[in-house]
């Protein structure tokens, strides 16, 4: 006995229309399947089945379906085969004064498969049985692959590289009429996270970029610098400001200590290469060449799990909200660091404080990582600094006898 029909709805791999088709067998609806995406209608097209279809899409009249009434009255195969799920204006999917069309057998039974939409997940017979009615289901051609939806968001991420204008302007015109605020804020970020002017480097390029900023500021990456420049003057600052809790008979050692570590900080212009998509030396800087910062993770990972990232040179948005990203002390500064050099100079006993090692944990990536503001923790990290580090080692000398 045959099976009931069951409706599905199935789609092309390389189209996201859906048609509604009805069958009680995977054999029967591979068959149906390749017989409707197969075909790609235009106008003069004399096939029968075409032009039955075709009416269904865009309501228009075409030969070989019988009329009853206004409309048009259609085989009952081709019902039970096609079922439209939403309606498509007139004349779409279809290119006037398009040229021949293949012919049918384009996309062959043979070493055609169906697969389920969310996961590309293939059908047996028996898998075929145990679907629900309405599954969505794709259709694959001999060497045609689907990964689920994953497949739809790579064709969504090439529309953005090849016609990212065009994307902007259709997500501007879909965000004046949107209500729902989900919604308002997923078009609102692809808006802005598209509205990029990332290779500009100077004022007269992205004047908007710059607004707010001190006029001394001329191009993006000397203000990216600066900015980190900032962040390291504030860190010495600390170790400065820590003076007061130092023991008196230790205080001026802890100066010449701090005359030492500025010394080498300004040397290397304050470490401003970090955050300067200009600096020749890859490992020199956080970014890419184009600006982009990633985070680096937690202290105590190695990775960030959310994979956050930025680009403080693309607009102005980016750039202010960069500001609230940290360069976070895996050991801690204040906790840790600061305090054990103090300890360091009061209980030196004539040996000689190891202020590289200081200054390394203090300014350098050697203790720094670029975090989201999301992934910094500011609970006790509970890491010390490295007893072995703290002194220089006394140069052995041997007698000559």
């Amino acid at each position: 006995m045959a099976e009931p029909l069951r409706p599905f709805r199935l789609r092309g791999c390389g189209s996201p229309q859906k048609f509604g088709v009805a069958a009680g067998s995977l054999r029967g609806l591979l068959r149906k399947g390749c017989r409707l995406l197969q075909v790609r209608g235009g106008p003069g097209r004399d096939d029968t089945r075409l032009g039955c279809r075709l009416q269904m899409l865009d309501g228009t009249a075409s030969s070989g379906c019988r009329r009853s009434g206004p409309g048009l009255e259609l085989p009952a195969e081709t019902r039970a085969e096609l079922q439209p799920l939403r309606s498509v204006p007139p004349g779409a999917g279809v290119s006037p004064g398009a040229g021949p069309h293949p012919p049918i057998g384009q996309l062959p039974l043979a070493g055609s498969r169906l697969c389920l939409y969310e996961d590309g997940t293939e059908l047996t017979e028996s898998y075929f049985r145990a679907l629900p009615a309405q599954t969505e289901l794709v259709l694959l051609g001999p060497g045609q692959s689907w990964r689920g939806c994953a497949s739809d968001i790579e064709r969504l991420l090439a529309a953005f590289c090849s016609h990212q204008g065009a994307v902007v302007e259709a997500a501007r015109r879909l965000l004046t009429d949107e209500r729902a605020p989900h919604r308002q804020k997923l078009l609102a970020d692809l808006v802005h996270n598209l509205s990029e002017n990332i290779l500009a480097e100077d004022k007269e390029e992205d004047k908007k970029w710059f607004e707010g900023l001190e006029s001394r500021f001329k191009n993006k990456s000397s203000y990216l610098r600066h900015s980190c420049e900032s962040r390291m003057r504030g860190y010495m600052r600390e170790v400065t400001g820590f003076i007061s809790n130092v023991h008196p008979s230790a205080r001026d050692a802890y100066r010449g200590i701090i005359d030492l570590m500025a010394e080498k900080l300004k040397s290397v212009k304050y470490n401003g290469c970090y955050f300067d998509r200009r600096e020749k030396e890859e490992a020199a800087r956080l970014c890419t060449a184009e600006g982009w910062f990633s985070c680096q993770g937690p202290f105590d990972r190695d990775d960030c799990p959310c994979k956050h990232s930025i680009n403080p040179y693309s607009n102005r948005e980016s750039r202010i909200l960069f500001s609230t990203w940290n360069l976070d002390h895996i050991i801690e500064k204040k906790r840790a660091v600061v305090p054990e050099l103090a300890e360091a100079v009061k209980t030196r006993d004539g040996r000689e404080v190891n202020w590289e090692y200081f200054y390394q944990l203090l300014f350098t990536l050697d203790n720094l990582k670029l975090v989201h503001i999301a992934c910094h923790k500011k609970t006790n990290h509970n890491l010390s600094c490295d007893k072995s580090r703290i002194y220089r080692k006394r140069k052995q000398t041997q007698e000559i006898s």
